[in-house]
């Protein structure tokens, strides 16, 4: 089996199988560790024992002494959680080298009495005895019961001896063996003593979580698993929970490579709350072990005047396991959740990533999957959730996708292939990433796979009344290097020639949401089934650049290394960036998009800038489409900040800050900035995270109102003991009506509907043929606003009857008498 059990954790998860019974190491590579989740050693003193049996493989360097295999004692992680130490542990490493001697940290036996032969199998022992308020070690290593060596170190300081314990096999000379040389195996590990805690509860796998949405009455839901697919004969279930008793209603089938369990069940009834167990039938040597996770399947809020949703994104290791932000976000009782790309990064958990073989290097994203899992997974439990997979979820710093072509990975991993548009990793793995993130999505509005044989998730999703357009940014991007004259010498999306003016290109063809996704949007912004009230659009990243940098730079490299400013301090000489990786270029794909995003009056929510910011968007004019909300990061990598030169005539939003207001992007793009949570100094440790202006969003519909209130939290806040600790600018509420805030020509006359209220409106231009608006009207009277003069389409549909009113010829008037009644009597 490629993974050891659910008492376990390795690091690498692709590093460490069951081999003949036995724990084995697979790979020759440095800090290879085996952590047991269920022991680890307290704070009390008292003695302990540590016992295993370990073989060793090969030669080479097996005889070297910088080759070590044996236990980590006491590790500990960056944070006070048993789920860090076993990722980052650090602790007193004990056992023998490749040369056969025995070491107790920095001490190393006399090799006439203390060296082994590791041609056979060893069996180590370490017994540890406090003594005088300090703890005495002595390390055994034994063939059967005879003793072939023995080393003893005094003086051990308690502080040493508290934490997590782990097997470790550390070779660190030969890297270019780590893809199939195994090293060390390990069985019979024994721990005794009453310095040796036990926690039953902490078992990760062989379920490790579930994320499911509920659409149109149909439940998919996936069921992530452990490396579990090669025991013969297993069985996993979806059960639910009825008179008191679990009912099976359907059986899935693991997908091989991301080992995640897709469950589809129809003509699903969410009046009511319903418990769901996934439950898995292992059948192992002595037994056919059974594992279960259970959750919740809310009742969809549909008769509620109010849907709050919970918005992450971006999350560096830097604060894992990230316990205050599953505590404080839940404090909030979202009715669901979204989490909008880089769920990790490659660095996640250490080693970098592993791109091949592709067995490997889907173990290799599952551990930092599970990580994201074992951090998150109590959000989603009991609500629905939406995942996008970003950049960095596909092992990309940027990723242009271009329709889902190659990036010419074999000339390197960095900028140089991903700036010629693409994807690095083969498409089965990426199909794989999608299919663990996205597969539990309502079904794709067009499942076509774009080139290599990648598939799509874009998708409508109505929940609790709302439409949510999830959006897939990077698939079908140009990638600006393809695009842009040579002379503009592009680098990771940013332009490296200074001359070069990228305003001057705006209609330049380049793709960005691609004519697939453009027609989806336009006949999302008329689909207004009978439950929807409102409207939404998801999505990895907005649609404008709301960063600066320090005036005549080139690219964003530097922004780890900026320092961060202390609170009221105003960062002088940055400029806009023209970052384009962002939506706000292409420039003239973006416009489109939102030309038909703000038909629908749709709020934009979003994730990927690390910096929160709620905007409103500006193609003609200020202001004249809907809002954005990007969400702060979960765990900053990239600290971006707005700090934006003010000219003398600049007129901050009244109450604002001065850094608010009208302004043009690096492109050119309009904005009009609301709230900007810049990095700031907060005193807190680790400042790491606490400067970087960390955190969480939370959006309110209220489909009474017609209102959407957006919320931004520090992570460290609790939101029950300090309600008004959000970051400086939030909340803010929006009506409806400001997401379609483009100048007013005129207004029709009033329309009075007869009949059930709350119809939809769709008003078409006769002069064009298009769409100007379409949207559910609060009550049964509406008056129009138009654009511009002529005549006009007005489609009225009713909720009850499900007919529809068509009047027209329309035309704008000054009559504020002017009355239109239309019947469904």
């Amino acid at each position: 089996m490629k993974w050891i059990g659910p008492g376990y954790w390795g690091n690498r998860l692709q590093d460490w199988e069951i081999r003949d019974g036995q724990a084995t190491c697979v790979v020759h590579g440095k800090n290879r560790t085996l952590y047991t989740l269920s022991h680890e050693l307290g704070d009390q003193e008292d003695r302990f024992e540590v016992v295993v049996t370990m073989d060793w493989f090969g030669k080479g360097e097996s005889a070297k002494p910088s080759a070590y295999a044996g236990f980590r004692i006491g590790a500990k992680g960056k944070m006070d959680d048993y789920r860090s130490a076993v990722v980052f542990g650090k602790g007193l490493d004990v056992g023998v080298r490749g040369d056969g001697t025995l070491f107790i940290g920095d001490s190393e036996g006399d090799q006439e009495v203390s060296s082994v032969s590791l041609n056979r199998p060893l069996r180590l022992k370490l017994e540890a005895e406090p003594n005088a308020g300090l703890y005495d070690f002595k390390l055994t290593a034994l063939s059967e019961e005879d003793v072939l060596a023995v080393h003893q170190v005094g003086g051990i300081a308690p502080k040493v001896v508290s934490g997590g314990l782990a097997l470790v096999a550390h070779f660190p000379d030969e890297p270019k063996q780590e893809l199939e040389n195994p090293s060390v195996a390990f069985s019979h590990w024994e721990l005794k003593g009453g310095k040796v805690l036990q926690f039953d509860d902490r078992e990760f796998g062989p379920i490790c979580f579930a994320q499911y949405t509920l659409h149109d009455k149909v439940l998919k839901l996936n069921a992530q698993l452990a490396p579990v697919e090669d025991v013969s004969g297993h069985k996993i279930w979806l059960k639910v929970r009825k008179d008191g008793k679990w009912k099976t209603i359907q059986e899935g089938t693991v997908d091989p490579m991301g080992r995640v369990v897709p469950f589809r069940v129809e003509n699903w009834e969410a009046s009511e709350a319903v418990s769901y167990q996934v439950h898995l039938e292992l059948p192992l040597l002595e037994e056919v072990k059974v594992f279960t996770y259970e959750g919740t399947i809310a009742k969809e809020p549909v008769g509620e005047s109010q849907v709050k949703m919970a918005v992450f994104s971006c999350n560096a290791d830097y604060g894992f396991p990230d316990g205050e932000v599953s505590d404080h976000a839940s404090m909030h009782q979202p009715d669901l959740a979204v989490f909008l790309g880089d769920q990790f990064y490659e660095g996640t958990g250490g080693f970098g990533i592993q791109t091949s073989p592709i067995e490997k290097a889907s173990l290799d994203y599952l551990r930092k999957w599970y990580m994201f899992g074992w951090s998150y997974s109590e959000i989603f439990r009991h609500i629905p959730s939406a995942f996008i997979p970003d950049d960095h979820d596909v092992y990309h710093g940027n990723v242009w996708g271009e329709g889902g072509k190659h990036a010419p990975s074999d000339e390197g991993w960095g900028y140089v292939a991903q700036d010629q548009g693409g994807y690095k990793m083969p498409p089965e793995w990426v199909n794989m990433v999608q299919r663990t993130q996205t597969g539990h999505l309502p079904d794709p509005y067009d499942p076509s796979p774009v080139k290599q044989g990648i598939g799509t998730y874009y998708t409508d999703w109505i929940y609790g009344g709302i439409s949510f357009a999830i959006l897939e940014d990077r698939k079908f991007k140009s990638a600006p290097q393809n695009v842009l004259p040579k002379e503009a010498k592009v680098k990771n999306g940013f332009i490296q020639n200074p001359d070069f003016d990228i305003k001057k290109h705006y209609a330049i063809e380049a793709e960005l949401l691609g004519k697939r996704q453009l027609e989806f949007l336009e006949n999302w912004t008329v689909h207004w089934p009978n439950s929807v009230q409102m409207k939404a659009v998801l999505s990895q990243t907005n649609f404008c650049t709301v960063a600066t940098l320090p005036e005549g730079s080139i690219i964003d490299s530097i922004v780890p290394k900026l320092p961060i400013p202390a609170p009221g301090e105003y960062v002088m000489g940055d400029e806009p960036t023209s970052d384009m990786d962002s939506n706000g270029w292409p420039q003239k794909g973006r416009d489109e998009a939102l030309k038909i995003i703000r038909k629908s009056f749709a709020l934009h929510i979003a994730g990927d800038q690390h910096l929160a910011s709620v905007v409103h968007y500006g193609v003609d004019d200020f202001g004249d489409a809907g809002f954005a909300f990007a969400g702060p990061a979960l765990n900053n990598l990239f600290p971006r900040r707005w700090w934006p030169k003010l000219t003398g005539d600049h007129q901050p939003i009244p109450g604002k800050t001065k850094n608010t207001g009208d302004f043009h992007d690096g492109f050119g793009n309009k904005m009009t900035v609301h709230a900007v949570a810049n990095p700031s100094q907060s005193g807190r440790e680790p400042a790491l995270i606490y400067d970087r202006a960390t955190g969480y969003g939370v959006v309110t519909f209220d489909k009474a109102a017609r209102t959407m209130e957006m919320e931004c939290w520090p992570r460290y806040e609790d939101p029950n003991k300090n309600p008004n600790g959000q970051y400086e600018g939030w909340p803010i509420k929006i009506n409806q009506d400001d997401n379609y805030a483009r100048g007013v020509y005129g207004y029709l006359p009033l329309l009075k509907i007869e009949g059930q209220p709350d119809p939809v409106l769709k008003l078409v231009n006769e002069g064009t043929g298009e769409t100007e608006y379409c949207l559910r009207i609060k009550g049964n009277s509406f008056r129009p606003k138009v654009f511009d003069d002529g005549k006009y389409t007005a489609v009225i549909n009713e909720m009850e009857s499900g007919t529809s009113k068509v009047l027209k010829g329309l035309t704008p008037t000054n009559d504020q008498e002017a009355v239109r009644v239309i019947s469904f009597g």
